[in-house]
């Protein structure tokens, strides 16, 4: 049974920072790939960013990239997506889900966390 935790969600407005959170709980992250999703108000969920178990290989959507950043530190069981130059189009709950060894297609990912919820506003 893989558990993850995200965290790390909330109010910033246009232009600020966050950093997210995906916390193992039951396994640890050396062998897995960590990716993120998430699904706006009114939309289809979409995949966001990915990163490969030894941290070597990255992904994002086009709608991110340059803004945002995936990193992971094993040591501490967690990998944090670094968002920058937020916008209110990034408004929405971001989920993770491991998958191991490398990058999936992110259908093809387990089953999704509970989310942090992302509100970017003035």
């Amino acid at each position: 049974q893989l558990q993850l935790v995200e965290s790390g969600g909330g109010l910033v407005q246009p232009g600020g920072s966050l950093r997210l959170s995906c916390a193992a709980s039951g396994f640890t992250l050396d062998y897995y790939a960590i990716g993120w999703s998430r699904q706006a108000p009114g939309k289809e969920r979409e995949g966001v960013s990915c990163i490969s178990s030894k941290g070597g290989s990255t992904n994002y959507a086009d709608s991110v990239k340059g803004r945002f950043t995936i990193s992971r530190d094993n040591a501490k069981n967690t990998v944090y997506p670094q968002m920058n130059s937020l916008k209110p189009e990034d408004t929405a709950v971001y989920y993770c889900a491991a998958e191991i060894g490398y990058c999936p297609a992110f259908a093809d990912f387990g089953s999704w966390g509970q989310g942090t919820q992302v509100t970017v506003s003035s």
